[in-house]
């Protein structure tokens, strides 16, 4: 990459100084082998100029990794991909159910409870064994957006209102119960820290560093649908509104996708290319 100094305007406002590692290290994590990162690098090496947003990057180097590799290219555009699943939160909580559903969960959602004090909409509940999390999902369609300590607060009390409940019943008494807040953006500082203090389990883009959303869908292959690049808009939001979020229900759905009036040449490129998604590595 250039040896000067390019400031990069994020998504915040703020500037910052470019670092080429991150650009190649989102392209290997993308599925892109090396010599095709080193030609999306170079490329981009061209292309670079100071002030340039963050923005314009990704779109850069998203057009030039499409060219090179198309399942590459849907990885590559995950986070943006999150941002599309909007403009409700809905499909957001059906997405979350499907990663819990991944690892093991039996899975509800959009489901109403009643805790001691008020009556609350849960929006997924987890079960597995005799281990049941309260997962609340905060759902954001932009990137500068950051979920901050007041929504832990929130959900503290809301989770604790719901044990409560629960322990009033025999029915319950042998199981353990857990509180989660999910976000496709980030957690501040002092959210993370009321969360592990309050014994919150918090889930977002970047954290917990190891397990985060990102690194489960990556690990798990539970691409939502908006990453397909031969999508429309319009066939993203048909899709989510009959209840398909993830890549893996095309497949396990296919009679739905008869309504979405394909032919049969889109039908089979669209499949393709979430299957790849899904079993490629």
């Amino acid at each position: 990459m250039p040896s000067r100094n390019i400031q990069i305007l994020k998504a915040s406002g703020e500037k910052e100084a470019f670092k080429k590692e991150k650009l190649i290290h989102s392209l290997k994590r993308s599925g892109a082998d090396s010599t095709e990162v080193a030609s999306v690098v170079q490329e981009m090496d061209e292309w670079m100029f100071d002030g340039v947003s963050s923005k314009d990057i990704y779109k850069k180097a998203f057009s030039l990794l499409k060219k090179k590799r198309l399942g590459a290219a849907a990885r590559y555009r995950l986070k943006q991909a999150m941002m599309e699943m909007g403009p409700t939160g809905y499909p957001f909580e059906i997405f979350i159910g499907q990663i819990f559903k991944s690892l093991g969960y039996d899975v509800e959602v959009g489901i109403t409870l009643d805790g001691v004090c008020v009556t609350h909409e849960v929006d997924v509940i987890a079960t597995k064994g005799l281990t049941q999390c309260f997962v609340e999902c905060k759902y954001y369609q932009r990137t500068g957006k950051n979920a901050n300590v007041q929504v832990p607060l929130y959900i503290r009390s809301r989770v604790n209102d719901l044990i409560d409940k629960r322990r009033q019943s025999t029915r319950w008494d042998a199981f353990q119960f857990e509180g989660w807040i999910a976000t496709n953006t980030r957690f501040t500082l002092d959210a993370i820290s009321y969360g592990v203090c309050s014994g919150l389990n918090l889930l977002s883009w970047d954290y917990p560093e190891g397990n985060s959303l990102r690194e489960i869908v990556d690990r798990e292959r539970i691409f939502p649908i908006t990453v397909l690049t031969k999508l429309t808009q319009a066939d993203k939001q048909k899709l989510m509104e009959m209840g398909i979020v993830i890549c893996r229900q095309l497949s396990e759905k296919k009679h739905l996708l008869d309504e979405m009036g394909w032919d049969e040449r889109k039908r089979k490129r669209v499949l393709k290319e979430a299957q790849v998604l899904c079993t490629a590595r």
